[in-house]
């Protein structure tokens, strides 16, 4: 980090690896290589173990270290990629995301993605990973979403509102809520999954339930059961932690897949579906600088929709 970023109130009481982890999106063991090298500083003293516990108020910064990698560009913006923005401020940006999309650049995904349409739009998002560090390929994602997943998404427009949104991920303050379409009947009326979550050792672009995971909480709640054409279960799910492909790995280790999603074990005949049905439909977050609550919604799309229609 080039500017130093003071700990908010969220933060307070992480370890200093955790939170350096968070804020700059580096390895867990690439922070420990920066604290070992002095670059992880607080309040202007060097961190002597990655184990030490923030304050809040205390000014953090991280210099360069050996393990500090060079920096990638940041994306060139795309004008024709459409966004959908519905909450906008000079803190923050909630987007509606269309399904198809990816949110920032990756292995096989440079180019198209919705951080290039973001800055096309808002290009002072750009400064953001530039002046505090964060990885400049995803300026301002606070959160993401898979590629065929639809729905709200947050993005700060500022560091200071980046680490207020990555405190509440980390303390589990923000709401996330879907609506997915499973196969099968799920017999209780609600529930909670807890089963943590790991690479999977047959496949590493794979997720899988692992003993050595992360922690992971998933909590659901049956809104329609169907019969036909296939025995299917429409469940409302609020995520309480935030792991790489969660809600989709913990409702196949239940035996309920999410339809469509042939990955997790979900087919999508005869529902002819185009997707995962799988859709971010409302977001609750606090607001980094007037501390309201917002609460925002997202409808179902269009493809989701239709296929219920179809449900007896």
């Amino acid at each position: 980090m080039t500017e130093p970023v003071v700990v908010p109130g969220t933060l307070a009481g992480e370890r200093v690896d955790r939170v350096v982890a968070l804020l700059s999106g580096r390895s867990r063991a690439e922070v420990a290589e920066l604290v070992a090298a002095g670059a992880v500083q607080l309040d202007g003293a060097p961190v002597s173990s990655r184990h030490r516990r923030v304050v809040a108020g205390e000014v953090l910064s991280v210099g360069d270290g050996p393990a500090a990698a060079a920096p990638s560009a940041v994306p060139s913006p795309a004008p024709e990629v459409a966004v959908t923005v519905v909450y906008e401020d000079a803190d923050l940006l909630v987007v509606d995301k269309p399904p198809g999309l990816v949110v920032h650049p990756g292995a096989g995904h440079r180019d198209g993605t919705l951080v290039s349409g973001l800055l096309a739009r808002y290009p002072d998002l750009g400064a953001v990973p530039a002046a505090d560090g964060w990885d400049p390929t995803r300026p301002g994602i606070v959160h993401r979403l898979d590629k065929d997943t639809s729905g709200l998404l947050a993005v700060a427009r500022t560091p200071r509102a980046q680490a207020h949104l990555v405190g509440q991920l980390a303390d589990r303050s923000m709401g996330r809520t879907y609506l997915a379409l499973v196969l099968g009947r799920v017999a209780a009326d609600e529930g909670t999954v807890e089963a943590p979550i790991g690479r999977s050792t047959r496949d590493p672009t794979r997720m899988a339930v692992r003993r050595d995971g992360r922690d992971a909480r998933t909590h659901y709640r049956v809104l329609a059961r169907h019969d036909g054409p296939v025995p299917t279960t429409l469940l409302e799910l609020r995520l309480e932690t935030g792991r790489t492909h969660q809600i989709r790995v913990h409702l196949r280790a239940i035996g309920h897949p999410v339809a469509g999603d042939a990955r997790y074990g979900g087919s999508s005949r005869p529902l002819a579906l185009p997707r995962p049905f799988l859709h971010a439909a409302a977001l609750r977050l606090v607001h980094p600088t007037t501390g309201e609550l917002l609460e925002l919604s997202s409808p179902l799309p269009a493809d989701l929709a239709g296929v219920l229609t179809t449900l007896t």
